[in-house]
């Protein structure tokens, strides 16, 4: 409980109900009667309220389209992931010991789905103004500087631009599979160019993972590794 005490205290929250915090934090590998992909499930549509309307607010001039591009940049994936290790969340998790040494603690996905279910845990006790204040005050201190140019790098654009570039050619984007309930479908996607592919990533849409295959592709020919 002195590891909890510890994630309260960043969230600046303290649970009545304990069992709450325990459920979010139960990954399903722990072999419990419970895990935390229910909490996880309500966590992302609280977040996807408490984001739209933050935007909506903080930026009276954009249009619905910037809006939903910056809405795309924080509620995701890697979003999630970077808010969950702000508060050191992987280091709470229950996870099995298989898990754990394979990474669980580190994984973007386990990251991300944990801190979806610590959102869903806090509507539920506290509910909506109170999980919308802390929200808010962990995406604007793991992001002081919110716009669209800063949140929304269209990786897809810049590596069709540097192919065409280097081999006069642009990139396809092969859907490789797909995991996952309706809900909570995580898509894999690989980039070819001139048959050849150089990249995969996977992302709860299609879109986004094309996003992420087309950005690791980026780092690899910039580093000149392909």
């Amino acid at each position: 409980m002195e590891e909890i005490k510890k994630l309260e205290d960043r969230l600046n929250y303290s649970f009545e109900n304990k069992k709450l915090i325990i459920e979010a934090l139960t990954h399903k590998s722990y072999k419990q009667p419970y895990n935390n992909e229910r909490l996880e499930f309500l966590g992302d549509a609280v977040l996807d309220l408490i984001v739209g309307q933050y935007l909506f607010e903080k930026f009276p001039n954009h249009d619905e389209g910037k809006l939903s591009k910056m809405r795309a940049s924080l509620v995701n994936e890697e979003g999630f992931t970077r808010l969950a290790e702000h508060i050191r969340l992987g280091a709470q998790l229950f996870l099995s010991n298989a898990e754990e040494n394979n990474g669980g603690r580190s994984k973007p996905s386990l990251l991300s789905n944990a801190f979806e279910a610590i959102i869903g845990a806090l509507y539920l006790e506290a509910g909506l103004d109170r999980v919308r204040e802390i929200s808010i005050r962990l995406l604007e201190e793991v992001h002081p500087d919110i716009s669209l140019d800063t949140l929304f790098k269209d990786y897809k654009t810049t590596l069709q631009e540097m192919t065409q570039a280097l081999f006069g050619t642009t990139p396809e984007y092969k859907l490789v599979g797909s995991h996952g309930p309706d809900h909570k479908k995580e898509f894999e996607i690989a980039v070819i160019v001139d048959d050849r592919e150089y990249a995969r990533a996977s992302g709860k849409s299609k879109k986004v993972a094309q996003q992420e295959a087309a950005n690791i592709a980026l780092q690899l020919l910039n580093k000149g590794d392909l």
